[in-house]
């Protein structure tokens, strides 16, 4: 059985929307970190707690132990393993392995639900050429899959490739103008298929950590990671008369066929959808201001308001 769209909630209890952005400084109570080796033991756990090739290798690791204290045990009388002989086997392998970083891990989550957008149009002979590659993240495993308007709206046909390089024709069954938002129905469907999970904006405030992925200028997948800039922008692309308003402004590099990608957080929770990028030169590359719709405007153009 097919599952629903996967929203997750605000990952903290913060203050009301108004002042979700901004909290004082003498409001944060400070906790004491632990100093030397067993902070680093403990920052290291933390970071592995995703990796499951650290972990099995600590077990591994833990397994070594075990046997060697056996093999003590019959020759010179028997040996208890300690917490302490454990934490350090786990310890080596979390300082001796090269662990992935936050915005590896988020693309990773996220990559499965990542598709390529595809549209074509005919030429003077009368084929179908393809007229322009852009960035969809599929909403729900029913295969329904958010994107750009502009990505679609003069194809004549749409052709979506989802990552494991199957292929699928697909049909724009709705849209928001307003938001530069158009929703795809894929008409075939993996039986794995994966979707992604959409996250509030309601908390998140500048500076959090964000990661793009999408098909920059067809490259792709291609991951970029930043930050959120700021809030509550308005945009109007240089051949566009509409301004869109309420963005996301965040500087993770994005360039044209990024566009309907998603912006996830580190736990690669979709936050947004890319929609532009603020240049002043007409080269259309980016200059370190991108732009979002955020995923409540954009869930709700496929009749999904997630919050």
């Amino acid at each position: 059985m097919r599952k629903p769209a996967l929203y997750s909630p605000s990952h903290r209890a913060g203050p009301p929307k108004a002042d979700a952005r901004a909290l004082p400084a003498d409001e944060v109570a400070a906790v004491p970190e632990p100093a030397g080796p067993m902070r680093r033991f403990r920052l290291a756990s933390a970071r592995a707690a995703s990796s499951p090739r650290v972990m099995w290798s600590a077990m591994a690791l833990i397994a070594v132990l075990l046997v060697a204290s056996v093999w003590h045990g019959g020759v010179n009388g028997p040996k208890v393993l300690t917490q302490k002989d454990i934490d350090a086997a786990v310890l080596r392998t979390l300082t001796t392995q090269n662990l992935p970083s936050r915005a590896a891990r988020a693309a990773e989550k996220i990559r499965p639900a990542v598709v390529r957008v595809v549209s074509y149009g005919r030429n003077g002979e009368g084929k179908d050429v393809e007229q322009g590659v852009g960035t969809g993240v599929v909403i729900t495993d029913k295969g329904i899959i958010l994107t750009n308007l502009h990505v679609v709206q003069t194809a004549l046909s749409i052709k979506v490739v989802y990552a494991d390089g199957a292929e699928s024709p697909a049909t724009v069954t709705g849209a928001q103008p307003q938001n530069d938002l158009a929703v795809l129905q894929a008409q075939i469907i993996p039986d794995d298929l994966i979707a992604a999970t959409m996250r509030s904006t309601n908390d998140l405030v500048p500076g959090e950590d964000v990661v793009a992925v999408g098909f920059p200028f067809g490259i792709g997948p291609s991951v970029s990671s930043g930050v959120i800039s700021g809030f509550d922008r308005a945009f109007k692309s240089p051949e566009g008369v509409q301004e869109i308003g309420n963005l996301i402004q965040f500087d993770a590099a994005a360039n044209p066929g990024n566009s309907g990608g998603p912006l996830v957080t580190m736990d690669g929770e979709v936050i947004g959808i890319v929609t532009g990028i603020l240049n002043p030169t007409s080269h259309r590359t980016f200059v370190g201001i991108g732009f979002a719709v955020p995923i409540e405007s954009a869930a709700s153009a496929a009749g999904l308001p997630p919050f």
